[in-house]
């Protein structure tokens, strides 16, 4: 075999292999991989097998368990977690903050208020991939909360994979990116153009948010409550078991008046008995089962 022929010979994914892997990206993600997904593996992790010189994912994955600086293992993790996403992906969202949600918790705030004390709404977008949607919850709070200058807001964004919360924390885009969902005007009010193709989130807006990296298997507790969580299309990668266990808690971690925002062919029945959905016009998002 010549040499172009033996460089052309990437590796394949055995049946064995891809348990193994499968069993071994869970046990560090909580991701679950159907059987089928073999040609996922092969085109995410090929150009590591390439780059490292492993002949066979056997290999690599030997190479993975003996990574004590986990710098690999957390490569392995950002190669095989799905960060596409898109700013105002789905209007439904969007709509509820703007017009129900976030309304009516200023109302709860303000009312409640103690003399002297700025009352803050607390939002976690628990896989918050490389930003987008972070920085959009963000720009709809700052337009609405023009109107409450007594209220603020802070926004956590938290994801697995380190080079997403990486992305996500310095706020830059292509021009691709800013054009995916981001109509014009909102574009120039919010972003500032940084060089010939990149865009860059606003001073103002970034203020609002901060990010982390964190394992939604993992327990997340110490975070405090939230007014609103979105978990959107996050939870579809987990195992049954896996995903009630993940809303219950998320139930903990929001405020007794607190919603829950999923995706939009996402479902909660059957999977917990600790939410109640609500519907305004259009839109689903749920409540705790004791509000």
């Amino acid at each position: 075999m010549g040499a172009e022929a033996a460089k052309a010979a990437k590796p394949r994914l055995t049946p064995s292999e891809f348990q193994v892997l499968a069993q071994y990206l869970y046990e560090v993600s909580g991701i679950h991989l159907d059987p089928g997904k073999a040609y996922l593996v092969e085109t995410r992790l090929g150009h590591m097998l390439e780059e490292l010189g492993c002949a066979s994912y056997s290999e690599f994955l030997y190479r993975l368990k003996q990574d004590r600086s986990k710098s690999l293992v957390h490569r392995f993790v950002d190669a095989m977690t799905t960060n596409e996403t898109l700013f105002f992906r789905d209007t439904g969202p969007f709509d509820l903050l703007r017009y129900k949600l976030l309304p009516d918790l200023i109302d709860r705030k303000t009312s409640g208020a103690v003399g002297g004390l700025r009352p803050t709404i607390r939002i976690w977008s628990a896989a918050c991939s490389f930003g987008q949607e972070v920085y959009s919850v963000a720009i709809v709070c700052h337009e609405v909360l023009q109107h409450a200058p007594g209220v603020s807001v802070k926004i956590l964004g938290t994801d697995i994979s380190s080079a997403a919360v990486g992305r996500a924390s310095a706020g830059k885009y292509s021009a691709f990116e800013v054009e995916r969902g981001l109509p014009p005007g909102i574009r120039d009010r919010y972003f500032q153009k940084v060089g010939h193709s990149t865009w860059k989130i606003s001073d103002e807006i970034r203020a609002l948010c901060q990010f982390k990296k964190l394992n939604l298997l993992e327990p997340f507790g110490f975070l405090g409550r939230f007014d609103i969580i979105l978990c959107r299309n996050v939870a579809i990668y987990f195992k049954p078991e896996d995903r009630k266990d993940l809303y219950e808690r998320m139930a903990d971690s929001l405020e007794p008046w607190g919603a829950l925002l999923i995706g939009a062919s996402e479902f909660l029945t059957g999977v917990t008995q600790r939410f109640t959905a609500r519907r305004h016009l259009r839109h689903v998002y749920y409540v705790r089962t004791d509000s």
